[in-house]
């Protein structure tokens, strides 16, 4: 009987492990999907920054921004008073930025952006050399030892988040995750990426950095608080788009997010073989 329960009890210990491994492996095919995506930040390949009044934009060099693709004058974009028109033609209409809003020139998309008081034009090519140069990403191998439950602490407040433009957005957070590795105890402040997020924001750093994993960095994220607890699942740990593409405008770790440990778990520096 007892040798019955043993054998039982392995076996779902196995499944467990298989369980977990398969869900990992599913995680980062999707992540890799993403990217490749047209919509994903290896068709990121360029960004122009507007200045008050007409920017022209088209595939002839003559132009302010210069496209791969499309027409040679392919219109007109307006930054006034803190609003962005394109004009085609006879044609002239506002564009939201960070939104889905975009102007199409041949395969190229155009989208604006916003970051502080600078306006600029996203442009997004499924052509890109970083879509077509794309090699996968390597990773740890998945550890169980690296998903934790962390106590999380409420501390609500806005925190200082730089980016790599050099400008600081002040962001909300709702608390402080408290968890172990090796016996030692660290610590992790979450941000809300949007106002209406419904997840927990980890940008963090740690003794990986720099060396196996992304200088500036990783991202990672949890759900909200239940029962006074979140899971940091340290395996979906991954770079920041400015990894892929040097037209992303990342925020940067928090000083409170170094953390003092290796974390070998998650993504690897892209590009690193």
């Amino acid at each position: 009987m007892m040798r019955m329960l043993i054998v039982s009890l392995a076996g779902i210990a196995l499944a467990m492990a298989a369980s977990f491994q398969d869900e990992i492996a599913q995680w980062r095919r999707q992540r890799e999907d993403r990217l490749k995506a047209e919509s994903g930040w290896l068709t990121v390949s360029g960004l122009f920054w507007l200045h008050e009044g007409a920017n022209t934009f088209g595939k002839d060099p003559a132009n302010e921004i210069v496209l791969p693709d499309g027409p040679a004058h392919a219109g007109v974009f307006t930054l006034k008073d803190g609003k962005v028109t394109v004009g085609t033609g006879s044609e002239a209409r506002e564009l939201w930025a960070d939104s889905m809003d975009f102007e199409q020139a041949g395969r190229v998309k155009l989208f604006v952006i916003k970051r502080g008081e600078r306006y600029g034009i996203r442009e997004r090519d499924p052509d890109s050399e970083y879509r077509r140069n794309f090699h996968g990403i390597d990773c740890y191998p998945a550890s169980e030892a690296y998903r934790v439950t962390a106590r999380f602490i409420p501390d609500a407040k806005d925190i200082p988040i730089l980016n790599v433009l050099g400008q600081t957005e002040p962001l909300k957070s709702p608390g402080v995750a408290v968890f172990e590795l090796g016996g030692k105890e660290y610590r992790l402040r979450p941000v809300f990426e949007t106002p209406d997020a419904q997840e927990l924001f980890y940008i963090f750093k740690d003794e990986t950095s720099g060396r196996e994993t992304y200088g500036a960095g990783r991202f990672l994220y949890s759900a909200l608080p239940k029962d006074g607890t979140v899971v940091l699942d340290f395996n979906k740990a991954y770079n920041p788009p400015c990894a892929f593409t040097p037209y992303a405008t990342c925020p940067l770790p928090p000083a409170e997010n170094k953390l003092p440990v290796r974390i070998e778990a998650g993504e690897k520096k892209y590009g690193q073989h």
